[in-house]
């Protein structure tokens, strides 16, 4: 799992509202009112920050300006640190070994996700609260389902469960992707 993406949902679940409230008024120069007014979480900001790259794992600066705003110094050193880690340095080459399979159905998938993600057991439900918490981004619904999928799953969550989903939908190039 992307580290940087792991801090900032830590960081997401320690904001308060009024706190949600003050970097929403803080990003309306970058964000448009109608994108803010639908942000109901931290998270939800943070992926509009993505999105738009105003932030990303290697530039925090804006964001570490936006937290010094509301007074947050315990998130700023923590984003501090984690630059400091060098983590936000780490190379991209070497994901973890559930991510790189991920990227790849990211990347080939498309508007045919919902048939994979339905082969693979997950509920119309879930599908649904994915598409509203990323309402025009199609590759972070399908990124966020998957994510979701292996939490589900926990340790059942198999590679080759996600090959023969890709084959029983007829995504075999996607699939042998996979497998390489």
């Amino acid at each position: 799992m992307d580290p940087f993406l792991t801090l900032l949902h830590s960081f997401s679940s320690s904001l308060s509202d009024s706190e949600l409230s003050s970097l929403k008024f803080l990003c309306r120069g970058k964000i448009g009112k109608r994108k803010l007014e639908s942000v109901r979480s931290g998270g939800e900001l943070f992926s509009i920050l993505l999105e738009q790259q105003l932030i990303r794992s290697g530039e925090v600066s804006f964001l570490e300006g936006l937290l010094a705003s509301i007074k947050r110094e315990d998130l700023v050193s923590q984003l501090k640190h984690f630059v400091e880690e060098g983590e936000a340095n780490a190379p991209d080459d070497q994901p973890d070994v559930h991510e790189k399979p991920f990227e790849v159905i990211c990347e080939n998938v498309g508007r045919d996700w919902k048939i994979v993600m339905r082969k693979l057991g997950f509920s119309e439900v879930k599908m649904d609260r994915v598409v509203a918490a990323n309402p025009f981004n199609l590759r972070e619904q399908l990124a966020q389902s998957l994510r979701e999928w292996q939490k589900w799953k926990g340790r059942d969550a198999k590679v080759t469960d996600l090959i023969k989903a890709l084959r029983g939908c007829n995504m075999n190039l996607v699939a042998d992707r996979v497998e390489q």
